[in-house]
This record gives structure tokens, sequence and C-alpha cells, in this order.
């Protein structure tokens, strides 16, 4: 983190509360966001973590208009930026979600590849200068391999961030050289922002010249990633190390041994203990055993009292 950016922090991607009627839970919204404000972080709502791609277009407008009231009313700070994901197989469907968003109050969208068909560095230079060019506000680029089954190549995301409309990129690809020449293309340009989505690896890239990080972790301990920034902006490696063992520990309690899918099963029920949501999943994804929930718990339990946080 070298220098001050309007899209820069801890911007932390929440889950999608839901009743068990698959609604949006407008009480938990409301819960969760405040827990972000406490710690001085961001909302990202409609990412991976917000099993956005499951969610039927009701759904995902009900959190973006849940999100953004609880903004305009000053339920965060008034630098709080609003982030939310519009990713689809569709452009047209991308767009008209975007600018809805927009219009609503969302602050600036993400976007990863469209996954279905395997597309050349063309093509994906071409899909997001499409996607920008119809855009009523700012774009994040979301580089997920994940889930997308694609790398977009660095050069790619260079030359599309000079487009106007394009400010940033999300990296959740697990490269320590993605992460290096990132940052020695992007860290001192005021226009454009590089965000670690690789939480084991926060730490490193802010100290490196990152920008921001998007840890899922954030949805229980957010201030684990406020004090790793502080302690970066202090110069206080060992501390910034220190919060890196903690994020480490609890990423590993909920995601270790687990599918993507599942470990966002986990994060919530790790989030009901402390009242923040419930535990219902939209399908396709589904909830597991009553006994590994009850592991969890005890296990959450057992490293609170060693960690010594509290939420």
């Amino acid at each position: 983190m070298t220098m001050k950016k309007k899209y820069q922090g801890v911007v932390v991607p929440l889950v999608t509360p839901l009743t068990e009627a698959y609604r949006l839970d407008v009480a938990a919204v409301e819960k969760m966001v405040s827990n972000l404000h406490t710690s001085e972080a961001m909302p990202f709502i409609l990412g991976t973590t917000g099993e956005a791609t499951s969610l039927p277009m009701s759904v995902k407008k009900a959190y973006v208009n849940e999100a953004a009231k609880l903004k305009s009313t000053g339920r965060q700070s008034a630098d709080t930026i609003l982030y939310a994901g519009i990713s689809a197989n569709c452009l047209e469907e991308s767009v008209e979600f975007a600018n809805y968003c927009f219009d609503s109050g969302v602050d600036a969208v993400a976007a990863t590849l469209p996954c279905y068909y395997v597309l050349s560095e063309g093509q994906m230079k071409r899909y997001f200068e499409q996607l920008a060019d119809q855009l009523n506000g700012p774009m994040i680029i979301y580089n997920i391999f994940a889930t997308t089954r694609m790398s977009i190549p660095i050069p790619v995301i260079d030359e599309l961030s000079h487009h106007p409309n394009i400010v940033g990129v999300k990296d959740s690809e697990r490269s320590m050289d993605r992460l290096t020449e990132s940052v020695a293309l992007w860290a001192n340009r005021p226009d454009f922002s590089h965000f670690m989505g690789w939480a084991a690896r926060s730490a490193h890239a802010m100290l490196a010249g990152s920008d921001g990080l998007v840890p899922s972790t954030g949805n229980l301990f957010p201030a684990i990633y406020r004090d790793m920034l502080k302690a970066v902006q202090n110069g206080d490696e060992e501390k910034a190390f220190s919060c890196q063992n903690q994020s480490d520990v609890f990423g590993h309690l909920y995601q270790s041994g687990r599918t993507l899918g599942e470990s966002l099963w986990a994060l919530k029920v790790l989030m009901q203990e402390y009242g923040l949501c419930g535990t219902t999943m939209m399908p396709p994804l589904q909830p597991q055993s009553e006994q590994e929930e009850t592991t969890l718990k005890t296990d959450l339990a057992e490293l609170l009292a060693k960690e010594e946080i509290q939420i």
C-alpha cells in the first residue's frame, strides 16, 4: 500500500444470509454490515462467498437495495464504498444488473469472466471492454481461476486498466509471480487498484504494495484485517504477519478439507454462533451433517480461547 487511492483497504466478500424460504434475511444483513463498520471494513455483496451464481434476481436486487439503504442512512462511515458482483454468462444480464446497482446506490461493481466457454486472450479483453463500455459507473475485474477455470493474463488486465470505467482488479489466483508482477505495474498507479483475493498471502501482498484485501474470514473477524492494514501502514511487519497467522488459523477452520461450497456453509455455521446470520444455503449448495456442525462450533470455541479474539 504505497499511496492513497479511492479503491483500497479491507473489502469483505459478504455471505448472503437467507431465510429457510430462500429469501434475503434483511435483519442479518444489518448485523453483518454493522460488524464490518466496527472494524472499518467495507462490504462486497454478491461475490463468490455470497453464492451469487445460485441466487435468483429477486434476492440479488433485495440485497443491493438493503445494503445501499444501510449505507445511505449512515449505518456505515461516510467514506465507505459499497461493492457488488455482477458476474453472469450473459453480457446483457451483467450490464442490466450493473446499472441497476449503480442506480440503487452501489459505488463500484466487480465482474469475472463468463465461465462456460474457454476464451482466448483476445476474447477476454473484448468481453471486458464491451461490458465496461455500457456501464454507468466503475468496474473491477475479478480474476478467479477456481471458478472460471481461466486465468486472465496480466498483460490483458494492464491493457484494460486504461479503460475509463475499469478501476481495479481483484486477483484470487494463487500465484506469487502474479502478485509481484501486478504490484510492479499498478502500485503507483493512482487510477488503478490491486486487491488481493488470496487470503493466505494477505500480509505479503500489502507489504509488497497491493492496495487492498478481500478476505472471506472478514465475515467473522474483520478486525484481523483492520489490524493487519494498520500494521502495514506503520511498517510493523511482525504485527502484520501475526495477523496473517490468525487469518490462516481461522480460514483453515472452515476451509480445510472442504470444497468451496462446503466451506461457505461452514462459514455460515461459525457466523451463526455470533448471531450474524443463519446457515441456510441456496441450492445446489447444501448443509453438511449435524455432527460436522457441532465439531465446527467446538473447534471455534477452542481457537477463540487460544487466540484471544473476540467478535
